[in-house]
């Protein structure tokens, strides 16, 4: 029965997550520039990155990488692993991210941060090694019964793949607070988006969803 039932989700999630991915795509292109090397912290399947790196406008000599604690193998993207511990934390969620400060470009960390245990760890670590932006995309608390319909739709993603969910999300003020303490300059927030097909965004999207681009300030 639990099989069917992942099976019947995966097959619902399809046509919700190619909405999403050409959304996000859609957002994030226009703040690349021609060489950037863009890192995508919980990359997955390393889709997000290949939807990039093929997009219409994509900048040239664009390269996307992914970090995953567990790389699943056969990633349309290179992909690394992230240990346990290291410089100077111990183990557990948001761990040490392997990088140099600035390593990369551009870090994108997309529905993410509500699995980690620690994110505002992880969320500073992202902010360590982008050396010009940093964007964010992310749940939030906002409207009638939000807590309610975002663990739903968190549940009903995850469901098919075993990702175990923790259901412990950001409100505005939050999300405000979170990334004012990375010492950087907001250039893009969004606090809607349309991200799914018309009927499932009515419900799962727009107020739920949270998007915001942070520059180092110190960079040209």
């Amino acid at each position: 029965m639990a099989g069917a039932l992942r099976s019947i989700l995966g097959l619902m999630h399809r046509p919700v997550y190619e909405a999403r991915l050409r959304e996000l795509v859609r957002r994030i292109v226009p703040h690349l520039r021609p060489g950037d090397r863009v890192l995508d912290v919980g990359c997955g399947s390393g889709a997000l990155g290949r939807a990039l790196l093929d997009a219409a406008g994509s900048p040239e000599g664009l390269v996307v990488e992914g970090l995953e604690r567990s790389p699943r193998g056969g990633e349309s993207i290179t992909v690394h692993a992230y240990p346990d511990g290291g410089g100077g934390g111990g183990g557990g969620a948001g761990r040490w991210i392997p990088f140099d400060d600035a390593a990369y470009d551009v870090v994108i960390v997309a529905d993410v941060l509500h699995h980690e245990a620690a994110p505002d760890r992880l969320l500073s670590q992202c902010a360590r090694v982008a050396g010009r932006l940093l964007i964010i995309k992310d749940h939030q608390l906002c409207g009638p019964m939000a807590r309610w319909r975002v663990s739903f739709m968190d549940w009903a993603a995850n469901a098919p793949y075993g990702v175990a969910c923790l259901y412990r999300y950001n409100t505005p003020e939050q999300w405000r607070r979170a990334r004012g303490s990375l010492g950087m300059e907001l250039i893009e927030e969004l606090g809607s988006m349309n991200l799914y097909p018309p009927v499932v965004n009515l419900v799962f999207g727009r107020r739920l969803q949270y998007f915001a681009v942070l520059w180092r300030a110190d960079t040209s």
